[in-house]
């Protein structure tokens, strides 16, 4: 008989687990991770189509990638057929490929379900669906599970958050989506459960008492929010029903965040605000915000384009910057650079932002203060939605018993002193920050096999 599993796919990092009915068991999914149970959603792709996740696929692409030599070559794209009025002509279309990259590195797959028209990416010489790409990561994580457990995993319960899009079609589309990758990854049997549900599931094991519980499900890319009644006993609470006073949430989390911290404090180190009247250049620097489009501005005339600037001395140093970033294959390391800069504010007043090779020496001082300023936007849409749920539930903040944390943005303090705020500090209570989720689904998924 083939085993069930809970898997939390997160934006930045995922995990599996499995329940039988007493103990919840988090797998060691990664022994190359400091915290072996978390792995990153990270997934690397080499030219011969073998796919690498978590932390060997970061090893293997800074082996494969740091200050590569690149030789690019004139490849033939297709042809475009133009037909107006008395006019027809046939032109080809060629386009300059890298031949020696050796592999593509991929973040935030999670994300791109969150986004309708995101169909997919060429990979080489393969088209990837999204399906595809879900697929691949899933598939390397059920060959590690299983692994572990030394038997097969025929049933999945997989989390998703409260709403991937706001409009219904487009959710439901998101769903489906990750069902047929999941399928795809080789699971017989998939079910979902809201990611806050499951964490609820987990704290739920150490209650001693029915208590009503706000789930504040804070990581990578969404906020999520579930207010409902645990601790409840009888067979309806041993099947895994529990009531639900309202659900809620927000595609804003800490991906969003550290896009805020560079498009503020780090672009001027790019020429922003030091390049007129070159709109391609500035579109350049405004692409550094998003790492994973960098790798594919290594070409020729985007070269081409910072040479010249640096010719005529408009912004040399940023220009050299720039040019090193996108070309030596230093944009995960600068991104990783943000979010440790970012994580190192939970517990303390100020940081630095450092990364330093060749033609790039980056270095800012950054605080709390800054950072929360930074991100003010963000947070008052993050608390409208709380005030939304709680006034959805139809209790107020006092009849809520406690608040539980989890997720990895659920530790940054301006939203600790929000929940504080609102629900009262001692009312606040922390989860497994990378782990609750997890552990909710493998008792989702041990209740759905046993209450199908």
């Amino acid at each position: 008989m083939s085993l069930s599993v809970g898997i939390d796919f997160g934006t930045s990092n995922s995990g599996v687990a499995i329940y039988d009915g007493k103990q919840v068991q988090i797998l060691p999914i990664d022994q190359q991770n400091v915290q072996p149970e978390v792995i990153k959603s990270i997934l690397y792709i080499t030219k011969d189509f073998k796919t690498y996740i978590g932390q060997e696929a970061v090893a293997l692409y800074y082996k494969h990638n740091v200050n590569r030599q690149r030789h690019f070559v004139k490849v033939w794209a297709g042809e475009i057929d133009f037909r107006g009025a008395d006019m027809h002509y046939v032109r080809d279309i060629y386009v300059y490929v890298d031949e020696l990259k050796p592999g593509r590195l991929l973040q935030f797959i999670k994300t791109a379900l969150r986004t309708p028209g995101y169909l997919g990416t060429q990979i080489f010489e393969r088209y990837y669906t999204l399906a595809d790409l879900i697929a691949a990561y899933l598939s390397a994580l059920k060959q590690r599970a299983e692994r572990l457990l030394g038997d097969d995993i025929g049933h999945v319960t997989l989390g998703r958050p409260v709403k991937f899009c706001a409009e219904a079609a487009d959710d439901q589309k998101a769903e489906d989506t990750l069902r047929e990758a999941a399928y795809q990854a080789g699971f017989k049997a998939v079910d979902f459960a809201f990611e806050p549900a499951a964490a609820a599931l987990y704290y739920e094991q150490s209650l001693p008492e029915p208590q009503n519980a706000l789930i504040f499900d804070f990581g990578g890319g969404t906020l999520d929010l579930t207010i409902m009644r645990l601790g409840e006993r009888g067979p309806k609470a041993q099947g895994g029903e529990r009531q639900i006073y309202a659900n809620g949430g927000i595609g804003i989390a800490g991906s969003d965040f550290d896009r805020a911290i560079i498009q503020t404090r780090l672009l001027p180190h790019f020429g922003q605000g030091k390049i007129t009247h070159h709109p391609e250049i500035h579109e350049l620097i405004q692409a550094v915000a998003g790492w994973m489009a960098l790798p594919d501005l290594s070409t020729p005339l985007v070269r081409g384009y910072l040479e010249q600037a640096v010719r005529e001395r408009k912004a040399p140093v940023q220009m050299k910057a720039l040019q090193a970033l996108i070309f030596n294959d230093l944009a995960f390391s600068f991104y990783n650079a943000v979010e440790a800069a970012k994580i190192a504010l939970s517990s303390q007043g100020a940081t630095t932002i450092q990364l330093k090779e060749k033609d790039l020496n980056l270095w800012e001082l950054y605080t709390r203060v800054q950072f929360e300023a930074d991100i003010r936007d963000h947070y008052q849409q993050i608390e409208n939605i709380l005030l939304e749920t709680v006034a959805a539930s139809g209790l107020e903040p006092e009849q809520i018993d406690v608040v539980v944390k989890t997720g990895g943005s659920s530790s940054i303090p301006l939203f600790s002193d929000m929940l504080g705020r609102v629900f009262g500090a001692e009312r606040v209570k922390e989860s497994n920050t990378f782990s609750s989720v997890t552990g909710g689904l493998a008792i989702k998924a041990y209740y759905a096999e046993k209450y199908p």
